[in-house]
């Protein structure tokens, strides 16, 4: 029994401490880790926030490697930072399909070198209520949102793994921490994605792989163009966020090793409400603030491909 005492006694010590220690990085943060040589294997590269961090991460002198299902859009970004004098390579690869995910993998591991530095920032939407959202739609919300994170992590992991060193970014989306009306096969993807990133830091922690980082974005709507017609009822609290702005928090996020990343900053409030309060209250909030309505006017469609 005392020992059990002397146990928690150290355990609300060490809890104190780790406080004490987020309070003090809230002011001043930690340092920027330096990138420079690190070979960064990027999804969804070809435009809005993938580009932007393409280019970003590229200029802090990482060999960015662009991937992305349209290769025109992705060999634009790729020539972009080599005109600007950086280090990029361009892969063609469909993101749904974990057989081409691994076969990108094992030509990058060829012709570039083992990535260091993993982004699954790859994502599609289909903005439809459940009933009206078909079949392939919901199969291709998970296969791209969720499962590719499966896939790439485990192609690249294992030589991370064994120079305990690296970094596995997950960019997920408010939506996979609060449902919202229209949202289900997106909210239940980026839900997947966000669990899949709390597990695997677990995972990481419990094999003392402290060479290995992992970061979790989850932003609101951002105007890329994936979400054109979406409202927000108070832009003033709520706004839809600027990519530039957004990704500029995301490549420091990523560069304090920070592990996770909620934008704007109101939302570790909402979600604190949420944790804490019971369903109706939070229902409550939702619909004032116009979670339910925000997609009305959504615009952006997916479309099959075949």
């Amino acid at each position: 029994m005392g020992f059990v005492v002397i146990e928690l006694l150290g355990l609300v010590g060490t809890v104190v401490l780790l406080i004490l220690k987020s309070f003090v990085q809230f002011f001043i943060p930690p340092s920027r880790k330096d990138i420079t040589g690190e070979i960064m294997f990027l999804t969804g590269a070809g435009s809005g926030l993938g580009r932007l961090m393409a280019l970003k991460f590229a200029r802090l002198g990482a060999t960015v490697v662009c991937v992305d299902i349209n290769e025109t859009s992705n060999d634009e970004t790729v020539q972009q930072i080599k005109s600007e004098g950086f280090k990029a390579y361009g892969y063609k690869c469909d993101c749904s399909s974990r057989e081409d995910i691994y076969r990108v993998a094992e030509l990058v591991k060829k012709q570039v070198g083992d990535v260091t530095m993993l982004i699954n920032n790859a994502g599609i939407v289909s903005g439809k209520k459940f009933l009206e959202t078909e079949d392939w739609m919901i199969q291709k919300s998970m296969d791209i949102n969720t499962m590719a994170h499966f896939w790439t992590t485990k192609a690249f992991l294992p030589s991370m793994m064994e120079k305990n060193h690296g970094h596995i970014v997950t960019i997920a989306s408010t939506a996979g921490l609060f449902g919202v009306c229209g949202l289900c096969d997106y909210c239940a993807s980026k839900f997947g994605a966000v669990g899949f990133d709390e597990s695997l830091n677990m995972e990481l922690v419990a094999l003392q792989k402290d060479g290995i980082h992992t970061t979790v974005v989850c932003p609101f709507f951002i105007n890329t163009g994936m979400f054109d017609g979406v409202k927000s009822r108070f832009p003033m609290i709520l706004p839809i966020l600027d990519p530039n702005w957004a990704t500029d928090k995301m490549v420091d996020a990523v560069l304090r090793n920070k592990a996770v990343l909620l934008l704007p900053r109101i939302l570790y409030i909402f979600l604190f409400i949420k944790s804490t309060f019971s369903t109706a209250i939070f229902h409550t909030m939702a619909r004032f603030f116009g979670v339910n309505s925000s997609m009305d006017e959504f615009k952006g469609r997916a479309k099959k491909d075949n």
